[in-house]
C-alpha cells in the first residue's frame, strides 16, 4: 500500500514526524513539544523544529522509528468501546484490538455506538478523512424510538440547528428503511450529531450503527473484529483525498474553520 514520503533535504517538522511515526497526532505532538517530551538527539525540541534523515528522535525517552508500512484497518466497533488511545480508559479501542504495532483511531464513534471505524499509524490519512472542510460522506444506520414520518426525514436532510453547539447542521441525505429506521449520510461530524438531531425533533435514537466512512464499507464484518484495508480500497481511497487538506481549512458557507469543527469532532 505504499511507504510514507521520503524525508527531503530539508527534513521533515517534529509534529509530522511523530504524526507519522504513529506516536500521535499533530496536535498531541505540539502538545508533547511544548511539555518537553520530546528530543532531537540531545536536545529538546521545540515547535517548529526539523528532523533531518540522520536524527534520533526521542518521545518520553524512548527511541522512536518512523515506521514504514502504512497500517489501515478496517474495525467493527462494538458498544462499550471508547475510541481513544488513552491507556486510563479501560474500555479503549487500541487496547481491545490489540495490535502488534502502534495504531490509533481515526475520529471517533460514541461509546453507545457501534460499527465501522479506522485504524492507523498515519497521522496524514486521519487529517484528510477526518478535516469537516473536506466534506468526505460517512453513513449511518439509525433506530430510533419512535415512528419515522415523512417530516422528520426533511426536517434531518435540511439542517437541524443545534443550539448547544452553535452552528446549524449541514443538508444531508436522509432514507426511511423501516417503520422506526433510516439511514443518514453526512459530510461532517459534530459532536453526538445524530443523537443531538433526532433529539431536536423529540426522537431518541435506541441504536446507531456506522457502515461507511467514504468508499470502505463496513460489510459484513464480525463485531468485535477487524481487517486489513483492501488494495482496491486503498487505491480508491487515495484517489479520493488526492485533492483534500490535512490543515484547517475554511468552512465556505459561514466562514468557520474545521478546526473549531475539530473541536467537535464525531462522536456520533
Amino acid at each position: 500500500m505504499g511507504e510514507f514520503m521520503q524525508d527531503s533535504e530539508n527534513g521533515i517538522r517534529i509534529n509530522k514526524f511523530l504524526s507519522e511515526a504513529g506516536v500521535c497526532s499533530r496536535r498531541e505532538a505540539d502538545r508533547e513539544i511544548e511539555a518537553g517530551n520530546v528530543r532531537i538527539g540531545e536536545r529538546v525540541a521545540v515547535t517548529g523544529d526539523r528532523v533531518m534523515p540522520e536524527d534520533q528522535v526521542f518521545f518520553r525517552e524512548r527511541p522512536v522509528k518512523k515506521e514504514e508500512e502504512m497500517i489501515l484497518l478496517v474495525v467493527n466497533k462494538p458498544a462499550g468501546i471508547v475510541c481513544t488511545a488513552e491507556k486510563r480508559e479501560k474500555n479503549n479501542i487500541v487496547d481491545f484490538i490489540h495490535y502488534p504495532k502502534r495504531i490509533y483511531p481515526v475520529g471517533r464513534l460514541d461509546k453507545d455506538s457501534e460499527g465501522l471505524i479506522l485504524m492507523t499509524n498515519n497521522g496524514e490519512i486521519v487529517n484528510k478523512i477526518m478535516r469537516a472542510g473536506n466534506r468526505h460522506e460517512k453513513e449511518y444506520i439509525v433506530t430510533v424510538n419512535r415512528e419515522v414520518t415523512g417530516s422528520f426525514l426533511h426536517g434531518m436532510a435540511n439542517g437541524v440547528p443545534l443550539t448547544e453547539l452553535g452552528v446549524t447542521t449541514r443538508k444531508c441525505k436522509v432514507e426511511k428503511l423501516g417503520k422506526h429506521q433510516f439511514k443518514i449520510i453526512l459530510t461532517q461530524g459534530l459532536n453526538r450529531q445524530i443523537r443531538r438531531m433526532c433529539e431536536y425533533f423529540e426522537y431518541r435514537v435506541t441504536h446507531l450503527k456506522r457502515v461507511r466512512i467514504m468508499n470502505i464499507r463496513l460489510g459484513d464484518l464480525e463485531n468485535g473484529t477487524y481487517r486489513k484495508i483492501t488494495e482496491e480500497e486503498w487505491k480508491t481511497l487515495q484517489r479520493l483525498i488526492r485533492d483534500s487538506s490535512s490543515e484547517t481549512v475554511k468552512e465556505k458557507s459561514k466562514g468557520r474553520t474545521t478546526g473549531w469543527m475539530q473541536k467537535q469532532e464525531s462522536k456520533n
